[in-house]
């Protein structure tokens, strides 16, 4: 409910049809990126994947964010699908390079991010393909160096590993005494 909020605010605007329209392409983007998600993750593993249908969702949602206000009904649609694909493309494709990212957030928020912010200059008369590339390359060079910075200077200082004891215990006992997963616990024989 909170995307519809946000996305509803981003109009910038107390306009009814514009506030309305936004609601409407957020809500088709969602719907359209569980069937993506959920037709590609049939394809490719035979089976229907729950939580692939979720991230298609949320997909969904963050490819269409940047241009729910200027894209039209069917290009919200379109921009929905796509991301659902992109979505479980993403998850195995960071799953086959290990790379840990178990919830997938990667895939929903920087692929589907960037998807999103390239489909405003595809989709939208208004704004330019090119302006939106130059967007991206510049969000993600600040971000690389601002992440390197800080994550350079915790490594030197404080660290940013846990030992390995409380790794395989899991941080959730670690740092909040209690455990997330019940029913997953990793125990040494």
């Amino acid at each position: 409910m909170g995307w519809f909020g946000f996305n509803g605010g981003s109009v910038l605007s107390a306009d009814p049809a514009a506030v309305s329209f936004v609601f409407v392409t957020t809500s088709l983007a969602a719907a359209a990126g569980v069937l993506g998600a959920m037709i590609l993750s049939w394809i490719l593993q035979k089976k229907p994947d729950l939580t692939m249908a979720l991230n298609g969702a949320l997909a969904g949602l963050v490819g269409i964010t940047a241009g729910a206000d200027v894209v039209s009904v069917m290009s919200s649609v379109i921009i929905g699908f796509i991301a659902g694909l992109l979505v479980v493309i993403a998850v195995m494709s960071i799953d086959r390079i290990k790379i840990d990212d178990p919830v997938g957030a990667i895939s929903v928020h920087l692929v589907c991010g960037i998807w999103g912010t390239l489909a405003v200059g595809i989709f939208s008369a208004d704004h330019s393909f090119a302006i939106q590339c130059l967007g991206v390359i510049a969000y993600g060079v600040t971000c690389f160096v601002a992440a390197f910075v800080i994550f350079f200077i915790l490594k030197s200082t404080i660290g940013i590993r846990v030992d390995e004891e409380e790794e395989m215990g899991g941080l959730d006992v670690g740092e909040h005494g209690m455990a997330a997963y019940a029913d997953f616990e990793v125990k040494n024989v």
